[in-house]
């Protein structure tokens, strides 16, 4: 019978008080567990019972009300208890706006024993107020004992599980979900207290679609925080909540001095952050709401992409655009237009596939960003083997035309008639465009974040006017053809303008390589330049050994491709924390966290969010951020100096970008005691607009 016995389930015990039940509620102290065991905690829970009609209230009750209190005087080895509290509803009710509870709920409570494995004696005095059409006030006095036994699970700890699930999760990377707060002073709405309110607008980026938000705030200073409104944006993945906080006297500087409390509940989601807002300018309306707006967002994303066109981004492919014009000089008006026309189509093709990459991942729930092509090996490596074949074109390895689509690609830029010179002018012109945009540029930054923080036809139309001004020099010389006409006619002088262009394509392909060797390892490199070199020798040594020799460099292209996706790394790099004076990042952890861990004790904090791939940002870092003066002026305010590298993909450094309205980089920002949420930077750096932001996040003006 013993044998037996022992393999026998052990049936959980009940570890609860008695209810006490009044008209309209029933309340009880509920354990997790049966036993004390060995821990110096024990997780409990104050379990209310309502009915219809009735409800109890949430720590910061709204306009009317108070929450439960519990006051655990007479309890025997309990230490400190803390009330957590799942995510609570909103009750309107003759015009008052009340937060709480109603049918049944759950209140875990962390509880902290004084002597561990000892037993404990629980007594609770509980103090709530529930309401209906009217108000009553209730005292619960509530015993429960729990013995110095194995911690077992007890009858009760699956309600207590369920409410802990219940609870908000911090805002964040965790939740995928940001919260951007801006305050504005106003007057005070008609028949409320205080003489002064503040107007809160928060902008909420999530990753899931939201459906019916609400926002809740707390603030020592803030007495009424009124129901907000609610806009949803980019189906349902943005909102815009503004919601009017009246205090005695209230002013915008008390509430950015110290923190907020946020807490956002939808259907199946409840965040909390806990954050410091600014001061500014409201959030833009939407869109759909607003006409004008798009139209001037349009503007801007066309002026960035023809400033663009001048960026360090583009030096890699300066050398086809020298030979696309030179290749025109001489020729006839007509055929210098559409030869133009072609390469501009090019350019805005590509604009309109990276549209339709960035509405695909953005569908699919993803993390999308400007330039994150070049944190994909598959993409890196076909860059290389197409930038190496118009380097050896350039040095007139293909004499004769290729097959198909390779043919046309290798031959851009060359001087042919008919299909094939228009074909290589439009893969030019596409190849050019993917090869140039990976770093942001002024005004691209601010066209990009608002559209890819709203719809499918905002980001479209917004990809379309970029690439317009990124083709505007070849739509220029379209329309006055007589300009590249003008040129000097093609000879021998190009066969060695090509010689010294095709060195900058060469120094391109290294350039990529070490792209990829930040992002897929040392394999994968060697891997594509094995088999780049192969195919480079076997077209440049075809006509020794015959027709084979190009299907030959077709597989060998194909590998240099495959085989860096297949040799990857998914280890990422060892990195010292520490390079110089610049501290390292954990890119898989909450990017602002660990802003914040660094910011701690009124730091000044200077953030660089950069890339391997991103040319602008090492121009940013050379010229600027390693100047003496900057240098100088950061350790005078003993600042920490914070690297966030994107090299490889990241969804917290993407999140951290998209928090602070940016989908690109390079990106800069700059934290201290003056700033606390920060002073972000333009894309093209100067030393004096650094030193301002420094100066200011430090307090000196």
């Amino acid at each position: 019978m013993l044998g037996v016995a022992a393999l026998m389930p052990t049936v959980a015990k009940a570890a609860g008080s008695d209810w006490v039940r009044t008209e309209q509620t029933q309340v009880r102290l509920i354990s997790a567990v049966d036993g004390v065991g060995d821990s110096r905690t024990v997780t409990l829970g104050l379990q209310f019972r309502l009915k219809p009609g009735w409800k109890i209230y949430w720590r910061a009750p709204g306009d009317a009300g108070f929450p439960p209190n519990v006051d655990w005087n007479g309890s025997a080895n309990l230490g400190d208890t803390r009330i957590l509290w799942p995510a609570p509803h909103r009750f309107d009710v003759s015009g008052l706006s009340t937060i709480g509870y109603k049918n049944e709920v759950v209140l875990p409570i962390q509880a902290t024993l004084d002597d561990a494995g000892k037993a404990l004696a629980v007594k609770a005095k509980v103090d709530y107020l529930t309401c209906d059409d009217v108000c009553i006030p209730y005292t619960a006095n509530l015993t429960l004992s729990l013995p110095p036994a194995a911690a077992r699970p007890s009858v009760e700890a699956p309600l207590i599980a369920d409410a802990m699930a219940r609870l908000p999760h911090t805002a964040g990377a965790d939740s995928a979900v940001f919260l951007t707060p801006t305050l504005a002073e106003i007057d005070a709405p008609g028949g409320r207290v205080g003489e002064q309110a503040v107007l809160l607008s928060v902008v909420v980026q999530a990753r899931q679609k939201l459906q019916k938000p609400d926002l809740f705030v707390e603030h020592p200073k803030v007495l009424v925080a009124e129901p907000p409104s609610i806009r949803l944006e980019d189906d349902g993945r943005r909102a815009v909540i503004t919601s009017v906080l009246v205090g005695d006297k209230l002013r915008a500087a008390a509430l950015t001095s110290s923190d907020l409390t946020l807490t956002l509940v939808d259907d199946h989601l409840a965040v909390e952050g806990v954050v410091r807002a600014t001061t500014g300018a409201m959030p833009a309306a939407a869109p759909g709401g607003n006409g004008t707006r798009l139209w001037s967002v349009l503007l801007i994303a066309l002026l960035g992409g023809l400033i663009l066109n001048l960026m360090p981004c583009v030096l890699p492919v300066l050398s086809l655009k020298v030979m696309g014009a030179m290749g025109h000089g001489g020729s006839a008006p007509g055929r210098v237009r559409a030869g133009f026309l072609a390469s501009a189509g090019g350019v805005i093709a590509s604009f309109m596939v990276l549209a339709g990459a960035a509405i695909a991942v953005k569908q699919a729930g993803l993390a999308v960003g400007w330039g994150i092509q070049f944190q994909q090996p598959a993409f890196i490596a076909f860059m290389v083997v197409v930038v190496l074949l118009f380097a050896l074109n350039l040095l007139g390895v293909f004499e004769i035309p290729l097959p198909g689509w390779l043919a046309e690609s290798a031959v851009a830029g060359e001087h042919r008639a008919g299909r094939s010179e228009l074909a290589g002018h439009f893969v030019a012109g596409a190849f050019a465009t993917l090869l140039a945009t990976p770093c942001s540029a002024p005004f691209v930054g601010t066209a990009l974040t608002f559209a890819l923080s709203r719809g499918i036809p905002e980001i479209l139309a917004v990809f379309l006017a970029l690439g317009i001004g990124l083709a505007a020099p070849y739509l220029l010389l379209a329309v006055f053809p007589r300009w590249a006409a003008r040129l000097p006619k093609p000879g021998a002088w190009m066969v060695t303008l090509k010689k010294f262009l095709s060195l900058a394509l060469f120094a391109t392909a290294i350039w990529l390589l070490t792209v990829l060797m930040g992002a897929a390892g040392d394999n994968a490199v060697a891997a594509l330049v094995v088999a780049a070199v192969l195919m480079s020798a076997l077209l440049m040594s075809r006509r020794h050994i015959g027709r084979a020799a190009v299907p030959a460099a077709v597989v060998a292209a194909l590998a240099a491709i495959v085989l860096p996706v297949v040799l990857t790394s998914t280890a990422v790099p060892a990195t010292a924390a520490v390079e110089g004076r610049w501290h390292r990042v954990d890119p898989s952890r909450d990017i602002a966290a660990q802003v914040k861990q660094a910011a701690a004790g009124d730091k000044v904090v200077l953030v660089d969010v950069t890339a391997d791939w991103c040319v602008t940002c090492q121009v940013n870092k050379r010229l600027v951020l390693n100047a003496d003066s900057v240098v100088q002026r950061l350790a005078d305010a003993k600042a920490v100096w914070l690297k966030v590298d994107w090299t490889r993909p990241s969804d917290p450094i993407a999140q951290y970008l998209a928090a602070n309205q940016r989908y690109g980089i390079p990106f800069n920002i700059v934290y201290g005691p003056g700033a606390p949420q920060g002073i972000a930077l333009p894309e093209l750096l100067t030393i004096d607009l650094v030193l301002e932001a420094i100066d200011k996040a430090a307090g000196k003006s």
